[in-house]
């Protein structure tokens, strides 16, 4: 069984007005919200270990020098 849980957010009417013109057709609010938010989130830069990082950067390499780069 799932519960879904809802909260109330309080804008202004200019708030509403906006996001009324940036939601889809279709989309609801919510969505709406989660597609802003997922927008504006920062890239997790250093998201790979040193590891990851050189063995990429040892791809990358091996890449260039099978095309004579």
């Amino acid at each position: 069984m799932c519960i879904h849980m809802s909260s109330t957010i309080r804008v202004s009417e200019e708030t509403k007005a906006i996001l009324s013109e940036l939601k889809r057709p279709e989309e609801t609010y919510d969505e709406l919200l989660s597609r802003l938010v997922a927008e504006e989130r920062p890239v997790n830069v250093g998201a790979w270990s040193e590891t990851e990082a050189e063995a990429a950067r040892a791809a990358v390499r091996e890449s260039r020098e099978s095309f004579g780069r």
